[in-house]
């Protein structure tokens, strides 16, 4: 088949969750499909390093990322009904060269990849013949602003932020069932996001097919390791990150430390965002910013953690812990997704005082590391490497065209 997919962000370099997925379907599609990519790119992404994309791809263009002003930002939000996230890329320049691409070359399916390239489903939708139109939600959005808003309601401090998550809650609500109703197929991350996205449109043709790891790349790093005690990876201003790693420092942290006064913290991941300066003077945390492979990080923690409030989907991040065999513990949405069983894969752990002492006995505990770490890395093994989740894909995209003729 000829594929187009139209990515948030270029596929390349894979460093977080978004890019990781973009990137590993490009290179098992293209295994047996042409693949073209329309996308965005960063400002922290060299245009003149694409790395394997242009081998990989029938073509790639990218635009780059719109800028919002506060003062547009500020009349989306007050004078239309349409979600925040709706707005962040919309660019008249990557429509018109959508336009322009569709106008002279056919597709089979285009795909969009995550809510923020929503907006552009009408470009496609006015072609004739019009292409299958496949939707690969990132997250159930609402849920994620759901959870936001519970999380910021606890604090006084962030009311605006829960007044913000509200609004944006019910916009996506409406929003994502709208979407779900134009598109031929809709992928989710988990099964809780699949029923998340049933509960705004029970009618809605909807298949799990969650994320992966490049299990080769992850179970045999030969780098040299980097070792902290405790170490998260993410992109660092990503609410839910930021949330969870602020719950960690100011609740979970003092309570290792008061038992182990040394203990040492990696947070790894791109633009931190400046609400976490407040951990930065923490004693034995180390905030990272931007690096090149997150491989050496994951390889030289003793526990892995991933302390997240908010959120939804399969967390890559939890992923590539697992295939490189380390013991992890996580808060029950952190996991969520991953059919786990506490205790075996991994530990889970919700208040404060259950997660530093899972950290802690961890820690005391290299035999329980070991086993949890092999147990998890089986378990990464057998169930998610994208060689075996991209023909779930292909089945998708087969069906639609069967049904289609």
């Amino acid at each position: 088949m000829r594929i187009l997919l139209l990515t948030p962000q270029r596929p390349y370099p894979p460093h977080q969750g978004t890019t990781l997925r973009n990137f590993n379907l490009i290179k098992e599609l293209t295994k047996r499909h042409q693949v073209c990519v329309l996308s965005f790119l960063d400002p922290d992404q060299d245009p003149d390093k694409p790395g394997p994309l242009p081998q990989l791809c029938e073509w790639l263009e990218t635009v780059p990322v719109p800028q919002r002003s506060t003062a547009v930002r500020l009349r989306q939000l007050l004078l239309t009904t349409r979600p925040d996230m709706s707005w962040r890329l919309w660019s008249p320049h990557f429509a018109d060269l959508l336009r322009h691409r569709l106008s002279q070359e056919s597709f089979d399916v285009v795909q969009i990849e995550g809510i923020e390239m929503a907006p552009y489903l009408p470009v496609v939708q006015a072609v004739q013949p019009r292409p299958l139109v496949v939707y690969d939600a990132h997250n159930a959005e609402w849920i994620l602003q759901e959870r936001a808003f519970l999380a910021d309601l606890k604090s006084p401090a962030r009311w605006p932020a829960a007044v913000y998550s509200w609004i944006q809650r019910h916009r996506l609500r409406r929003y994502e069932a709208r979407l779900l109703e134009q598109v031929d197929h809709t992928i989710a991350m988990s099964a809780p996001d699949m029923v998340a996205l049933r509960d705004v449109n029970p009618r809605a043709a909807i298949t799990v097919i969650p994320n992966g790891v490049d299990l080769e790349a992850y179970s045999n790093f030969r780098g040299q390791p980097i070792h902290y005690d405790l170490v998260f990876t993410g992109k660092m201003d990503f609410r839910p990150n930021v949330d969870a790693m602020l719950w960690f420092g100011r609740h979970v942290l003092p309570l290792i430390q008061a038992e182990r006064p040394g203990v040492t913290v990696a947070i790894v991941g791109r633009r931190p965002h400046p609400r976490l300066d407040v951990l930065r003077q923490l004693p034995g945390v180390t905030i990272t910013g931007y690096v090149p492979d997150v491989r050496p990080y994951i390889a030289g923690a003793t526990v892995y953690i991933a302390p997240l409030r908010v959120g939804g989907g399969t967390r890559l991040k939890l992923l590539e812990a697992m295939t490189m065999g380390k013991p992890i513990v996580s808060t029950t949405v952190g996991a969520e997704g991953f059919p786990v069983v506490n205790g075996q894969e991994l530990l889970l752990a919700d208040t404060p005082e259950a997660f530093a002492r899972a950290v802690l006995d961890l820690l005391d505990n290299p035999t329980r590391r070991l086993q949890l770490g092999r147990a998890g890395q089986a378990f990464a093994r057998a169930n998610y490497g994208w060689d075996s989740l991209i023909p779930h894909m292909e089945k998708i995209y087969a069906e639609l065209q069967r049904q289609k003729s």
